[in-house]
């Protein structure tokens, strides 16, 4: 490994790149640009002080505590900033992978499932990353091939930017201006500002082959994930949708078997703000795994997503229906807003269901089983019914009525409910009439 490593880097016989602190300031650092002379730096004493999390008032998430940090706590500080860093005000530009300060470095990709569970193996993950990356090489769509990779071994002049379309195509960048120090046997560092992002890479909108980054097919920006997570509808929209380019760590390759997991993260950005890291993992099953991009699996998705809203939309009538005194006609938008938290429980549930059946279905399309994909179905719009009952009964007691109305509000509820499914998916019903018609 540290030949591999020297190899990148010929022209610093002192391994000056790949040392944590270097006296020399005109020299670079792992990470850590030259310092161009001239400017007004400031101290930085514990690594979780250059972290990437916002924070207004220092009461929730506190900053600067960790004193007795090791080496690898300030490496993995430098990891994060200078590659997942956004725009921190005048002076503190965020990263070229990103469309715009406030967006986020999202990631989208396939690990190998670890055996007997779903767990991920960092190592069997990252080696699988490097080999799909080694036998793709040519579907690098941007940047030069064999152009500077390493962006802390460059001078960084005071207003200098780079040229992405020089760089090679894997890049790993900087954003900021960074000195570790030793005093004493203890670490601590140096910041200071810089009048330009170091790539001039705003008109990218983030979209420089990063291939963990879904990009938008007709806008060419990269995926941001503000304040939502990563649920099903996310997912399907990524993955499915065809608005967005799976990137190339999120697609199978030809040689790969075995159970995988679908990974996405992302830290979520506002302006001016962080709202979480959001991080889901999705197993996938080896049958299914290489019809992930498949036709079938766009449709059924779809077909499944359009059975969810079914019954989120009669779950939201009828508790709105209950709002409004049971007179359809009265209903506003502020008798729907009553549905609000039922709906969010039901999209819970409706999230954990989504994928397992999803695979069912699919894998039943490949196989040519109409049968076992009908019976998948079926069970899942059973669950989601079951759910949905749920909680409509849970949410009818909470939700505003005159006492005098509801009785008549909640059956007329019930009733439009049950209606709204019998005319959308009779398939439930039809259990129910064969028992009745036994009887």
């Amino acid at each position: 490994w540290a030949s591999d490593l020297r190899g990148l880097t010929p022209e610093h016989g002192d391994d000056a790149p790949w040392r944590l602190v270097v006296e020399e300031p005109a020299k670079p650092a792992f990470l850590q640009p030259p310092d161009p002379g001239g400017l007004a730096w400031s101290a930085v004493a514990t690594p979780d002080a250059l972290d990437l999390l916002i924070t207004s008032r220092n009461h929730d998430v506190k900053r600067a505590i960790a004193t007795e940090a090791a080496p690898e706590d300030w490496m993995f500080a430098l990891v994060s900033l200078q590659t997942s860093e956004g725009y921190g005000g005048w002076g503190n530009y965020g990263i070229a992978r990103m469309n715009g300060g406030s967006s986020s470095r999202p990631m989208l990709g396939l690990a190998p499932a670890d055996e007997g569970d779903a767990s991920i193996d960092p190592s069997r993950w990252w080696a699988r990353d490097v080999r799909r990356l080694l036998a793709t090489a040519r579907e690098r769509a941007t940047g030069a091939t064999g152009g500077p990779a390493l962006l802390w071994c460059l001078d960084w002049p005071e207003g200098h930017q780079l040229d992405p379309g020089e760089l090679d195509p894997w890049f790993i960048e900087i954003c900021r201006r960074v000195r570790l120090q030793c005093a004493g046997g203890a670490l601590s560092a140096v910041r200071s500002n810089s009048k330009t992002a170091r790539t001039d890479a705003k008109a990218c909108k983030g979209n420089l082959g990063d291939p963990w980054a879904p990009v938008h097919r007709t806008e060419g920006k990269s995926f941001t994930l503000s304040g939502r997570d990563f649920d099903y509808r996310k997912l399907c929209e990524l993955l499915f949708s065809g608005d967005w380019s799976v990137p190339l760590l999120a697609r199978p390759g030809p040689d790969e078997g075995g159970d995988m997991l679908l990974v996405a993260e992302a830290l979520a950005r506002g302006n001016s703000k962080t709202e979480g890291f959001k991080s889901r993992v999705v197993p996938v099953p080896a049958r299914v795994v290489p019809l992930l991009s498949s036709p079938a699996a766009a449709t059924l998705s779809q077909a499944q997503l359009d059975e969810i809203d079914v019954f989120d939309a009669a779950l939201r009538d009828a508790v709105a229906a209950v709002a409004a005194g049971g007179n359809w006609e009265e209903i506003r938008s502020s008798h729907f807003q009553r549905a609000g938290p039922a709906r969010k429980r039901f999209a819970r549930q409706a999230d954990r269901l989504f994928f397992p059946y999803l695979w069912n279905r699919v894998a039943a399309g490949e196989a040519r089983d109409a049968d076992a994909g009908a019976v998948s179905r079926i069970r899942l719009l059973g669950e989601l019914r079951a759910a949905a009952e749920e909680e409509l009964k849970l949410a009818l007691p909470a939700v505003p009525c005159p006492a005098i109305r509801r009785p008549r509000a909640e059956a007329r509820a019930r009733r439009w409910f049950r209606a709204r499914l019998r005319r959308e998916h009779p398939v439930l019903f039809d259990r129910e009439k064969d028992a009745n018609a036994a009887a």
